[in-house]
């Protein structure tokens, strides 16, 4: 099984922490370890560096082999420009095709923290044993705990104890809706982490993203060959940007579902991180500050102090050149701030 993180995300929600140069998933949010590092760790658990892939910007894979010069060279994928993850997975199918048409691939995100790496483990080697045995697609759902909002959920149907084919795909769903489907008990958490051969996913998207495909062959005839970064860049210029939740999952029908035990977190917003990291008072504070009366707050001060009094449900974040203050039920809205600064300040970017 090869191990494939797509590592192209900007990470908005995450401004101005993260940046163009800099992203999310190089980030040390937690703990001395980037983002993408914890990923690759994690999977070392049970693979070998020379079968783990990442797709990436060139930018990002040139700062990513400085961070980790172990991962091989040839195995960071460049993406001209970011196109979601449908583009982003057929890239990688085709170059694992092209290496080993009997591939199995799993595909993770660069910026999640999952905790109990047995589990983590288990769950991933189950779907390789499912789709060794059928030609099936393989996503990993997590047991709701609460009724999230910024989350995809996932509906299954009774198929046996260890995994279950899944009946349809919801997106990030009102408050309402969301408790509607934890009280319901057929509902995951879509972690967006998957598993299925490169075969298979070369099906799936010539039956059901067909533009898509054709891109995808003209850049598969040009692997190992000169001709290839100008095929590349023609190609990824009229491929057309699309998730593979949308464009493949809700379509296809040999969708299965692992509900997985780990503990998972999708570090998506600074809520998201405010809700897991321990508090001091009820409030979660890394850097230079200071705080007077101040509640269920997040405040992030790496460069200078801070002072912050008589606030409640805020996150302040501060650094050299820019500083975001927000309520915490906010932080989806953060990625808006991003866009705006494109048009108009993109040196904040």
């Amino acid at each position: 099984m090869y191990h494939v993180i797509l590592a192209g995300g900007s990470g908005t929600r995450f401004w101005p922490y993260s940046r163009k140069n800099k992203p999310k998933q190089l980030l040390k949010i937690i703990g001395d370890k980037s983002m993408i590092k914890l990923t690759i760790d994690r999977i070392l658990e049970f693979s070998t560096i020379d079968k783990i892939y990442i797709v990436a910007s060139k930018t990002l894979c040139e700062l990513i082999y400085k961070e980790i010069p172990a991962i091989i060279k040839s195995n960071l994928i460049v993406e001209p420009q970011g196109k979601n993850t449908a583009p982003a997975i057929g890239l990688a199918a085709i170059h694992l095709y092209k290496k080993d048409p009997n591939a199995i691939m799993s595909i993770y995100p660069a910026d999640q923290i999952i905790e109990n790496k047995k589990e983590f483990k288990k769950a991933i080697l189950l779907a390789e044993k499912i789709v060794e045995e059928e030609s099936s697609l393989i996503t990993i759902g997590i047991t709701p705990t609460y009724p999230a909002t910024g989350y995809g959920y996932i509906q299954y149907t009774d198929n046996n104890k260890e995994y279950h084919k899944v009946k349809t795909f919801a997106e990030k769903p009102p408050y309402d809706t969301a408790e509607t489907f934890l009280k319901s008990g057929d509902f995951l958490w879509n972690a967006g982490i998957f598993v299925w051969s490169a075969k298979q996913i070369l099906l799936d998207i010539k039956e059901l993203m067909t533009d898509l495909h054709e891109s995808l062959s003209a850049i598969y005839d040009a692997i190992n060959t000169n001709d290839y970064k100008v095929v590349l860049k023609q190609e990824w210029d009229i491929v057309k940007p699309d998730s593979i939740d949308y464009g493949i999952l809700e379509k296809a029908k040999n969708v299965y579902t692992i509900p997985a035990s780990f503990k998972w977190l999708d570090v998506g917003s600074w809520k998201s991180l405010f809700d897991i990291m321990k508090k001091n008072k009820k409030n979660y504070f890394d850097g230079n500050v200071i705080t007077i009366d101040t509640e269920n707050s997040l405040v992030v001060s790496p460069d200078k102090l801070t002072a912050v009094i008589g606030m409640k449900d805020v996150a302040i974040v501060n650094v050299n050149d820019a500083t975001l203050i927000m309520p915490l039920g906010r932080s989806e809205e953060v990625k808006d701030v991003v866009k705006l600064l494109d048009k108009e300040k993109d040196k904040y970017l």
